[in-house]
């Protein structure tokens, strides 16, 4: 793989971090502790603002797996070692890349 294309993959990575950045703070207000007050919210809107408490963990939970997931893909271009497969050493096709830069391995060995 040539180092401009590598290149390139480091950019789309980082530019993506810097967009989980900017989600973690849209997201941080929904995941502030549901305040109990019946006056103003009754048991079915709380039910609710627990709902949605629960999926905006759940979201900032995918963000830091992907945050890891780049931070390693990052670590391999450092090494060398970005567009090979992590299990058969492979070179992992450029397409497949494209896809997600972060997969650490070539399709017949994530099956």
């Amino acid at each position: 793989m040539e180092q401009e294309e590598i290149d390139n993959f480091r950019h789309r990575l980082e530019a993506r971090l810097k967009d989980l950045d900017a989600e973690d703070i849209l997201g941080a207000e929904g995941q502030k502790t549901v305040e109990l007050d019946q006056q103003s919210v009754g048991r079915l809107s709380r039910m609710d603002a627990l709902q949605h408490q629960a999926m905006a963990r759940a979201t900032q939970g995918r963000r830091e797996g992907e945050r890891k997931r780049i931070a390693a893909a990052l670590t391999r271009m450092d090494e060398g070692e970005f567009g090979y497969c992590s299990d058969c050493g492979e070179e992992i096709p450029v397409k497949r890349l494209e896809l997600d830069p972060t997969v650490p391995t070539c399709v017949s060995c994530a099956h």
